[in-house]
């Protein structure tokens, strides 16, 4: 494999339940992160019927924030904090769980009746040390309000972080990187070094060539860094480039906690399981508005 790129992460078949399949690209055993990116999940093209649609219900999360950014479909979102919100292709929820939030997400009545196609990712990023407690927060962004131009024959959009002189409306307490891109004809692309201090590049649909080597849907490449790295991407192409400054250290992934130590994660799990049956508690409340739903510990 080329000296450009550091590791080929191939993603791993997942069943959250329901039949909801996604391909889990991180945590991978030999790269738990890039960047802050700690948890990357692809999920769909999937296509429901009239009648059918998918629950993901209330849970627990600490020391991250989700990201979910939709290519089709439609995902309702509820929170503790109270927000009722339905995130649609283009635009950006980003969750940040801090201390404790508790969250739903579903497919909303009118798709639900209707039918639809989902296809999207969901990623968590790692909160630095300095943030890990932090109240929760929840911030959309619609598509309109992202920077959206072209580059080289690539469309893009800067969902987090700044690239090609573009900068995102998302604040994140720590340097990231976070681009959606597509492309309708063959583009040359060339990434600079500079763009952030660890970068990788994850192709939804289509291929890409680097240095001669041809990697294709699915894939994952995590990028050497201090190297410019020049892409050829063939026509139809989509995919996300995502990265930033190396953590302040390693980080403990559980369930959905996220943590730089156990000590953290194990007060989460006792929060939740003394939430149980109790119409929630201070830490993890109930999600106002949705099911009288609770998930124990795996």
């Amino acid at each position: 494999m080329s000296e450009l790129i550091s590791r080929r992460i191939e993603p791993r078949a997942r069943d959250l339940g329901g039949g909801f399949r996604v391909r889990r690209v991180l945590p991978f055993h030999a790269q738990r992160m890039v960047g802050p990116f700690v948890f990357f999940d692809h999920f769909g093209p999937v296509k429901y019927a009239p009648g059918e649609g998918f629950d993901v219900r209330p849970h627990p999360h600490i020391g991250l924030s989700t990201v979910t950014y939709l290519f089709e479909g439609a995902i309702e979102h509820r929170d503790s904090l109270g927000t009722d919100l339905v995130i649609r292709p283009g635009a950006v929820n980003w969750m940040t769980a801090g201390h404790g939030i508790v969250h739903s997400e579903r497919t909303p009545a009118p798709e639900r009746q209707t039918g639809q196609r989902m296809h999207g990712l969901q990623t968590w990023v790692a909160l630095p040390k300095t943030h890990e407690d932090i109240p929760p927060a929840f911030v959309h962004h619609p598509a309109d309000s992202l920077p959206e131009f072209e580059h080289k024959g690539v469309r893009m959009r800067v969902l987090a972080g700044e690239a090609f002189g573009q900068v995102s409306p998302v604040e994140f307490p720590w340097p990231i990187l976070y681009v959606a891109f597509e492309v309708d004809a063959v583009a040359n692309l060339i990434l600079p070094h500079t763009l952030a201090e660890e970068r990788a590049i994850y192709l939804v649909c289509g291929s890409a060539t680097i240095d001669g080597e041809t990697f294709s849907e699915g894939q994952m490449l995590v990028l050497a860094s201090n190297a410019d790295v020049a892409i050829r991407f063939e026509p139809g192409t989509k995919g996300v480039i995502c990265g930033g400054a190396a953590m302040d250290g390693p980080r403990k992934l559980e369930w959905n906690f996220v943590a730089s130590n156990q000590a953290l994660i194990d007060e989460a799990k006792q929060d939740w399981q003394k939430s149980a049956g109790s119409g929630g508690s201070d830490r993890f409340p109930k999600v106002p508005g949705d099911r009288d739903e609770w998930i124990p510990l795996p």
